[in-house]
């Protein structure tokens, strides 16, 4: 299920299936984005990415195993143009979120059509933010 050259395409990552039907309904009522897959875990999310090559990742943060911050590590390093959005009820610290390489953390209370369409015309074709201390355990 490839997207149009002129839509996003967009990978869901969560462990609870509820989140992934509202992702999927909120891509599909979205203009220009479309939905190529979910996965329910980490390790699921790396192999989606490298099989669907999709632009945008909407990953949940908390995940038995593979956590959503060591996904996005992996993802950001395999993939580097894929934007990577990291979703959660809680906000982790920001010095976590900044070493993932994900873009931006967006909590899913807040989520929707806007809110999807203003993180990829802010973070499409923008580079991860750098670590904001690159000492080892800094």
């Amino acid at each position: 299920m490839d997207a149009a050259p002129n839509e996003v395409a967009v990978l869901g990552v969560d462990d609870q299936p509820i989140f992934l039907d509202v992702a999927r309904e909120v891509v599909a009522a979205t203009p220009g984005f479309r939905w190529v897959g979910g996965a329910r875990s980490g390790e699921d999310a790396v192999a989606e990415v490298d099989r669907l090559h999709p632009g945008l990742v909407l990953l949940d943060v908390r995940m038995p195993g593979m956590d959503g911050l060591e996904t996005a590590r992996r993802i950001a390093d395999g993939h580097p143009g894929v934007v990577v959005v990291l979703v959660s009820v809680e906000e982790p610290p920001a010095v976590a979120v900044a070493r993932s390489g994900a873009a931006v953390l967006v909590r899913k209370q807040e989520f929707g059509p806007s809110v999807l369409r203003r993180l990829w015309s802010t973070y499409a074709g923008r580079k991860p933010p750098a670590d904001p201390d690159p000492r080892p355990g800094g």
